[in-house]
């Protein structure tokens, strides 16, 4: 956009050829000339007349102005096509990726929450290597951001991702995943408080995104950054730089079309009418809620809440679905790790009502979770 603004040809706007004469006798060049002139300055050098800058002005406002406006009931019935919050990244998973109608938004910020070792890790680095994909099969065609800000970013992890690919994404052709260096296009940050943090998503992140080399963000864990910095008596002003910072990442989001993935912790619920209460009693007996409350609740686009579960494996004979839309063979009492993600789509209820009908939403993706069956899957 900004390159747009700063250099146009006029003969590819769809405008009266006697205004475009005019536009170029008077030696605008710009777009960006045209907004820092007032409407009688545009007359005045121009020579057009009033009713003429205005349609000018019209013109200009229609082809910079990306989305029409659109009900919620027609981006619900995915009659909106122009809209950003259609466009999707895949997570690497068709079965995440039906129930997200595609993915998540490339505008915007989605939360991965869920307790410890539930996986949220995981689809992070899922979704790095997806955004480098071709747009045909779910990408961006650009590198990752990931912010670490408590632990070291997990390498080994994502090199066995990186090794099992031609396996997960069969759907790829191989002479498409083989122009891709999936390990050269992650830029790692490390930011353990708050003032680093700052100074990464405004100078350093800026200039990646600004320059196109990257369109997904990723911040592994946003609680990290609040949960020493701030006391009990500070409430107003963590809420503050819950606030500044969840409108930093919208505008950068907005800007560059680009999505914000942040990973959250989560933490025990006090009472039943605790807000945002999410019951994972298939996971554990506990009730538990994002961290760092409302506020930061307010500035997400979408909340997915993860959890793992030990289950038993499928009897030998039985058949379990894979990532591959094939089928495995599993031994005579195999353990198997569940990854559930839970998408609330009711207004918030106690855990006692939830158990008798609950609007929630399990899937599971079998695809990094599954021990003791096909290596493949592992």
């Amino acid at each position: 956009m900004g390159s747009f603004i700063e250099e146009m040809d006029w003969d590819k706007f769809d405008m009266n050829p006697r205004v475009i004469a005019a536009i170029k006798k008077a030696n605008i060049t710009s777009i960006k000339d045209i907004f820092h002139l007032s409407g009688s300055d545009l007359q005045r050098l121009t020579k057009l007349s009033k009713t003429d800058v205005q349609y000018l002005l019209r013109t200009i406002s229609s082809t910079l102005r990306k989305n029409s406006v659109f009900t919620a009931l027609q981006l619900f019935q995915n009659k909106a096509p122009s809209s950003s919050q259609r466009q999707k990244l895949s997570l690497g998973c068709p079965v995440l990726d039906g129930l997200l109608q595609g993915g998540i938004p490339r505008t915007g910020i989605t939360e991965i929450a869920g307790e410890s070792s539930a996986g949220k890790t995981q689809i992070a680095l899922q979704l790095c290597l997806s955004v480098q994909y071709p747009y045909t099969y779910g990408g961006l065609e650009s590198g990752a951001v990931y912010i670490c800000t408590e632990d070291v970013f997990p390498n080994k992890r994502l090199q066995q991702l990186i090794e099992q690919l031609p396996i997960l994404r069969s759907d790829v052709p191989s002479e498409v995943m083989q122009k891709i260096k999936f390990g050269n296009r992650i830029f790692v940050e490390h930011a353990a408080d708050l003032d680093t943090f700052h100074e990464c998503i405004t100078k350093r992140l800026s200039l990646l995104l600004s320059r196109g080399m990257v369109r997904l963000v990723i911040i592994d864990s946003i609680a990290a950054l609040f949960r020493c910095e701030f006391s009990a008596t500070d409430s107003l002003l963590k809420a503050k730089y819950l606030q500044r910072f969840g409108a930093k990442l919208h505008r950068l989001s907005c800007r560059f079309q680009t999505p914000i993935v942040c990973i959250n912790q989560v933490t025990d619920a006090m009472n039943e009418k605790e807000d945002a209460v999410w019951n994972t009693q298939s996971c554990s007996a506990r009730t538990v809620v994002p961290a760092l409350g409302i506020t930061w609740s307010n500035q997400l686009l979408m909340r997915l809440m993860v959890c793992r579960t030990v289950n038993q494996a499928p009897t030998s004979g039985e058949t379990l679905y894979s990532r591959r839309n094939q089928y495995c063979q599993c031994s005579k009492n195999t353990d198997m790790l569940r990854l559930e993600c839970v998408f609330r789509t009711a207004p918030l209820i106690s855990s006692d009502h939830q158990k008798k009908d609950s609007p929630s939403l399990a899937v599971r993706l079998l695809a990094a979770v599954v021990t003791g069956c096909d290596p493949e899957l592992s």
